[in-house]
């Protein structure tokens, strides 16, 4: 990431921008939510995996939103970005869900938890 102060990593899920739409994204979160944000990805999400079975049919496919927030500006965003389901990427892989399951070992080993 070419500026370091993108440091809060968060998940929009069953979000869709596409690539030829981030700067319109990073703009509406601007006006939107006084945030910066820099775009990171999409990912489909992994099917739902059952102890005793594996993964659960019919789950999985859905389109998750990643993206940065600047680190200035987390402390206002963060009661904000709850209205509309957005989540810190600990929460969703360490500390509520523990769902890193949903998304491919090479992106979570690549944006481990920081907090």
């Amino acid at each position: 990431m070419e500026n370091t102060n993108f440091t809060q990593l968060c998940v929009w899920p069953g979000t869709v921008v596409g690539q030829e739409n981030v700067a319109e994204f990073e703009l509406y979160m601007l006006q939107e939510f006084q945030a910066r944000v820099k775009y990171l990805t999409e990912l489909k999400t992994n099917p739902d995996i059952c102890k005793e079975h594996g993964p659960i049919e019919g789950t999985g496919g859905r389109n998750d939103l990643f993206f940065y927030v600047h680190s200035d500006d987390i402390s206002s965003f963060a009661l904000p970005r709850l209205q509309v389901g957005i989540r810190w990427w600990e929460d969703v892989i360490k500390y509520n869900d523990n769902s890193k399951h949903l998304y491919p070992a090479s992106f979570v080993k690549e944006h481990p938890a920081t907090w």
